[in-house]
């Protein structure tokens, strides 16, 4: 088919991509329907989604503004293609963790809380905090409503109070006489200013004189409406806030106000910024909306949470000269539980322990801390205090972030506070069910659509535990990207591709199905869904199937297959192979049997319910469970922290009894996670197992190197000396936006190598030190075997063996996915060896971004870890890995609060028979 008979609408076609690794190959990508594109880790699919399509259609979107921007933009550069035919505006959801930005939330990256502000500011009613009676004002409209109703039409005198000092009272007659008014009642008879004036009238000090503005008889006409409103603003106006209706026939007199004022408290109005905790009105005073604050730390002060009160849990209280606080608590409240653990007191009783009763006098641990404040030039004391201070919830706010005045405003009996703090899954029920009366349905409709429809999002692709105030930058990359692709879908729009990042990440199988759901309903909106992924049940949804191959790097790069599910089964590559069974992960013949054991006892942080777990040693385990069960807590709360804290190697305790181990077997731990593996865009592979230092040194001794006075350090990018001055060795420069993201170029003078002119002539085998850096692990290895740089290429196997033999060896760390900086970092490792003391290694999803062929490269790496005398803990959601374990500690039932509990442990043989385990069933079908 050439490119003229393409029907645009139908297809998108991309001709000749030659990005990276791609091997000039043409895609036909049918439209409005649902892709995956896979193959092996590195063969080129985000080459192709992203840095072509994603990047051409961004391209073309900056050609299409205005000349003026488009002078900052001028320079992006054209992807690799000779030509994209059919291309749409193109939105790309990629597994960046959102934000590091402290006040960005969960409901504020989805624009949830937006719409609940804006809810909250139109319908939310106010009621007094001393009486429950709600709060409300009277407007003109509410005057003339009551005057309408009155019976038999009577005649109104309206009036307002009149403030006035004694002194001044003559000088105030003659202003209301020159501003038109000429009556005033004083008490209860209307007298006219010109008689009281004549008569020399002086009234006493707490007199009630109100200032007559209108004597009337209701009448149904327009001009006498237009009168009458304009008279009771204006005596709203004269009276400050105030104004009275006296009826003439039975002398009864109603007052009316336009102050928000109740039980005299002075209320503020609600309005959205009343509800932003990022506006100076509405944020918390203490905390400035951030929830937090530097405070005297609970976990510090009652570290051990299962003693008691009489057991010293509060360590502040410990030793003979504070213990007398501990006795006088005691003393005075004699029904408070004091031999019931810290950790089983009701919310309500941990308050009373910390705050009291609100007296001065009370021994609490909250006047504790004020006794220690108002004495810190004693020095014991300013020391005692530093020990008891941390980053805690905010005590004004308790970590709700706005000022505490805005629980008064309530919907149908629920303040902000309480949607703020609800799971999503508990909060889509509440906001459904709200009760409004008619005049608030119709304001509230079109609000509470969005809100539901994103909270609908948000259960679907498996977010339901996450709350609308949890801090974006606590969530991992997988539920980011869903949090990203759940606001797509609140914005809903057509006609648009949608290029996404493997969003099966961090996903149990039961919520792979939703999120399938989810990425179908995108398509049947009317747009192009082009998912980069490894997952089986995405490929089986899939419309239409892409297959980059057929290995990875230089090896890559071909469009191997294009077609369906059905027909890829029948097709020849590795992805293909594996669907069929034809190759296999396979599963080990014996499972491990383990002596010794790590023992974490009463673990109840978060959302873990007071649990007990054994943890095999010198073994492969895996932890598995719902996405929000509570898998990292145990592992990265509470076992990294209890493990570092018995080395002593620093840390804070967390909410548990203890963790212990033999010592022998745990010399050191290692928590591998998906964070990049160096914070600048100059860490590389090559640097980070410190291969480089032996590349510079080869260098540095070559006979050319010797007679110009090269030293390694010339050969380096990070000092000066050999590297190019322009870009100070990053081979591009970095062009801030102001208002989009900002774009990298290549630098003009060394072209992207990096060097100067005199240090690139210096050459190893025709290669010199920028080809080095430009070349693949699995190019690199077999250059240097050749050459007989056994050193070089002992610090390199590792990096092929886990399967990253297509990176480049200068390739910029922040370009890593999770995944691969993840495999680096577990590279540096099998660098060292047994040089290494024995080590506790915990893996947060390694098979992030893996094909099947690369997890069986994964696997060998782990396996060889344990043969080296190491232990290996995975928390992971892939079922072939999960079946290679020697012992699965499966945390469940459900999410959230429905999570935290010891489901299963055991064998993947004894997990396929469990009942209760949603992991269950998708293992027994891989065993």
């Amino acid at each position: 088919m050439t490119t003229e008979e393409i029907d645009i609408k139908k297809y998108l076609f991309v001709k000749n991509a030659h990005l990276n690794n791609l091997k000039n190959i043409d895609v036909l990508i049918p439209k409005n329907k649902l892709i995956v594109i896979t193959g092996v880790s590195g063969s080129g699919k985000s080459s192709l989604a992203f840095d072509t399509i994603y990047a051409e259609g961004q391209r073309r979107y900056v050609e299409s503004l205005s000349s003026y921007a488009r002078q900052f933009l001028g320079k992006l550069e054209k992807p690799k293609i000779d030509d994209i035919k059919g291309l749409a505006p193109s939105i790309a959801i990629q597994q960046k963790v959102i934000s590091s930005n402290p006040r960005s939330t969960v409901g504020t990256s989805t624009e949830i809380y937006d719409y609940v502000k804006l809810l909250f500011a139109r319908v939310g009613r106010t009621f007094s905090p001393e009486s429950g009676a709600e709060v409300k004002k009277d407007s003109v409209s509410d005057v003339i409503d009551f005057i309408q109703n009155a019976k038999n039409t009577p005649t109104f005198t309206l009036s307002a109070p009149l403030i006035f000092e004694v002194e001044k009272f003559k000088e105030q007659l003659k202003i209301l006489k020159m501003a038109g008014f000429t009556r005033l009642e004083v008490a209860g008879n209307v007298v006219g200013i010109e008689d009281l004036e004549s008569f020399g009238f002086e009234p006493e000090k707490d007199a009630v004189i109100n200032l007559v503005i209108d004597r009337f008889t209701y009448e149904d006409d327009e001009n006498f409406l237009q009168r009458l409103a304009d008279s009771i603003q204006m005596a709203f106006y004269e009276g400050r806030g105030y104004c009275y209706l006296k009826n003439e026939k039975n002398s009864e007199t109603k007052e009316f106000s336009n102050k928000f004022e109740l039980d005299g408290i002075v209320f503020n109005e609600p309005t959205v910024h009343y509800f932003s905790f990022n506006n100076p009105f509405g944020a918390c005073p203490t905390c400035e909306g951030y929830g937090k604050v530097i405070g005297i730390d609970e976990d510090l002060v009652i570290p051990n949470k299962n003693l008691s009160v009489f057991e010293d849990a509060v360590a502040a209280w410990r030793g003979d000269s504070m213990k007398e606080w501990k006795l006088a608590f005691i003393k005075k409240n004699k029904d408070f539980p004091i031999h019931k653990p810290y950790f089983e007191l009701s919310k309500e009783q941990k308050k009373f322990l910390w705050k009291g009763k609100a007296t001065k006098d009370e021994p609490t641990i909250d006047n504790f801390f004020k006794m220690l404040e108002g004495n810190l030039y004693k020095i014991q004391y300013r020391v005692m205090l530093s020990r008891y201070r941390g980053k805690t919830l905010c005590p004004t706010c308790e970590g709700y972030r706005l000022r505490p005045e805005t629980e008064w405003v309530k919907i149908d009996g629920h303040n902000i506070q309480s949607f703020i703090e609800l799971p999503l899954d508990e909060l889509l029920p509440l906001v459904k069910s709200l009760k409004l009366n008619q005049h608030d349905a119709d304001i509230a409709k079109r609000l509470l659509y969005e809100i539901t429809s994103r909270l609908e999002f948000l259960t679907k692709v498996g977010l339901g535990y996450l709350t609308i105030n949890r801090t974006s930058s606590t969530l991992s990359g997988g539920e980011s990207q869903r949090i990203n692709l759940a606001t797509s879908l609140g914005s809903s729009l057509v006609g648009s591709i949608y290029i996404l990042d493997e969003p099966s990440i961090g996903l149990h199988s039961k919520d792979t199905e939703n999120l399938i759901k989810v990425l179908k309903n995108l398509r049947d909106l009317g747009n192009t869904v082009i998912v980069v992924e490894h997952d089986e049940d995405v490929m089986k949804a899939a419309d239409y199937i892409i297959d980059i191959g057929p290995e990875a790097g230089y090896l890559g790069g071909d469009l191997v297959f294009a077609g369906d599910y059905a027909e890829i089964k029948k097709a020849n590559t590795l992805t293909s192979k594996y669907l069929t069974g034809e190759l296999e992960i396979k599963v080990p013949t014996k499972r491990r049997k383990a002596k010794d054991f790590i023992r974490i006892k009463g673990a109840r942080e978060n959302n873990l319910k007071n649990i007990n777990v054994d943890i095999p040693l010198e073994s492969l385990v895996v932890i598995s469970g719902v996405s929000g069960s509570g898998k990292s807590t145990l592992m990265k709360e509470v076992l990294t922290t209890g493990v570092q804290l018995e080395l002593e190697m620093g840390g804070k305790k967390t909410d548990f009894d203890s963790v212990t181990f033999p010592e022998k077997l745990i010399k050191n731990i290692e928590l591998i996670d998906q964070n990049p593996i160096g914070k600048s865009s100059r860490s590389n592979p090559v640097t980070y197992l410190k291969a480089y230092d032996d590349i510079r040194d080869l260098f540095s001794k070559l006979k050319m190197s010797a007679m110009m006075n090269l030293k390694p350090k010339h050969f380096s990018f990070n000092v000066d000396g050999g590297r190019c001055d322009e870009c100070t060795g990053e081979g591009v420069i970095n062009v801030s936006m102001q208002f989009m993201a900002d774009i990298e170029l290549e630098c003009e003078v060394c072209h992207g190598t990096r060097f100067k002119d005199e240090i690139l002539e210096i050459r190893f085998d025709e290669k010199n030190i920028s080809d080095i850096l430009h070349m693949t692990v699995d190019e690199s290895i077999a250059f240097f075997t050749e050459n007989e740089q056994k050193k070089i290429v002992t610090k390199l196997k590792p990096l092929q063996d886990v399967g990253l033999g297509y990176l480049q060896l200068g390739q910029s760390s922040s370009t890593l996915s999770g995944g691969e900086a993840q495999r680096v970092k577990l590279a540096s490792f099998l660098v060292k060896g047994n040089t290494t003391d024995k080590t506790l290694f915990i893996f947060d999803e390694p098979s992030t971004g893996l094909h099947f062929h690369d997890i069986n490269k994964l696997l060998t790496s782990l396996q060889a870890l344990i043969e080296l005398g190491h232990s290996v803990i995975v928390i992971e959601h892939q079922p072939d890995i999960i079946k290679s374990a020697d012992y699965i500690i499966d945390i469940g039932p459900g999410a959230g609060k429905y999570g935290g509990e010891v489901v299963f442990k055991g064998t993947p043989e004894e997990l396929a028979k469990d009942k209760v385990s949603e992991t269950a069933r998708y293992i027994a079908e891989k065993l």
